[in-house]
């Protein structure tokens, strides 16, 4: 789960239209950059604890978003029902979506978690349909479903197909609970009395979150076991790269062409973003590119598509 699916952003004002090169810079950078970041989190825990690895991040990068919010932005003030409301966001998104995915490259390229992560809009999708007054899906959003669940079953399945080998389980078990959970997260956050500056709202989902993601890393026993000469440049560049590519760059790319351009074509993200991980993974970190992860790729990021590029209805306007 990418970090910046944490903005749900209020509906766009009405706005100028931007010059086209300044639209297609935000698009590669959110295409490139968050697709990176999973090659990034491979290194950043080569030698660096995952969970305090996680925390730091976000804490970091969260403080520098607030201050900006508040001293440079002119963002109000936050209420306790915005801190409550950023909290279980930051919590369904950086705890459980974030801190699952990050643990689970421990046990799967992390090109094979950028697949599965792919699937978090048909997690979405089911979350939506099947809460309180939720929207039923059409058919092609229930064909899209049915693709997605196809690519995964096919992603983990016996070794016999197309070769490869299968996917470790307990990995990819984590990195699907990591998706409804960052699902759910973002589904609240639709309806939670978060600030109404998308960008107040993510620092503090960001600070909870990685708070949340420190404890988590000091009751895992990693403050205990902490080593900082063990800690190599490469990690160290990862764990930067996470905090002002990923976590700062992107998002504000990611916050700008929401209020620019359509959620369809800002949400393409969750189809690119998986290819470029692969190849970057496959490019920098000798993982295996194996014929069943690309005929898997190809099927979850069909049924992605069909999902994202789906008309709405008028419940969904």
């Amino acid at each position: 789960m990418n970090d910046m699916e944490a903005v749900v952003a209020s509906p766009p004002a009405a706005h100028a239209a931007p010059a086209r090169w300044k639209l297609l810079l935000a698009f590669a950078i959110v295409y490139v950059i968050w697709g990176s970041t999973y090659l990034a989190i491979l290194f950043a825990i080569e030698t660096l604890p995952p969970f305090l690895m996680a925390g730091t991040r976000f804490l970091v990068a969260g403080a520098v978003l607030y201050a900006w919010s508040r001293l440079i932005g002119g963002a109000e003030r936050p209420t306790r029902a915005n801190w409550r409301a950023a909290g279980i966001v930051g919590l369904g998104l950086l705890l459980g979506g974030n801190g699952l995915l990050v643990w689970s490259e421990f046990r799967i390229p992390s090109g094979v978690a950028a697949l599965l992560v792919g699937v978090v809009p048909c997690c979405m999708v089911l979350i939506e349909w099947l809460r309180p007054h939720g929207t039923k899906p059409g058919a092609q959003v229930v064909l899209g479903l049915v693709l997605g669940l196809a690519g995964l079953l096919f992603l983990i399945g016996p070794s016999s197909l197309l070769g490869g080998g299968r996917i470790d389980l307990v990995g990819t078990v984590a990195v699907m609970v990591g998706c409804f959970s960052w699902a759910a997260g973002s589904i609240y956050a639709r309806h939670g009395a978060l600030p109404r500056s998308p960008f107040l709202a993510t620092a503090m989902q960001m600070l909870v979150g990685g708070f949340s993601l420190t404890v988590a890393g000091v009751l895992h026993g990693e403050l205990a076991a902490l080593d900082a000469a063990r800690f190599s440049l490469l990690s160290i560049a990862g764990w930067a790269y996470l905090v002002v590519f990923g976590s700062i760059v992107a998002f504000t790319s990611y916050v700008w062409l929401l209020r620019v351009s359509t959620p369809a074509r800002v949400s393409t993200y969750a189809y690119v973003n998986p290819i470029v991980a692969v190849l970057l993974g496959w490019a920098f970190a000798g993982e295996a590119l194996t014929a069943r992860m690309i005929v898997a790729a190809a099927v979850i990021v069909s049924g992605v598509a069909l999902i994202t590029l789906a008309p709405r209805t008028a419940t969904q306007q």
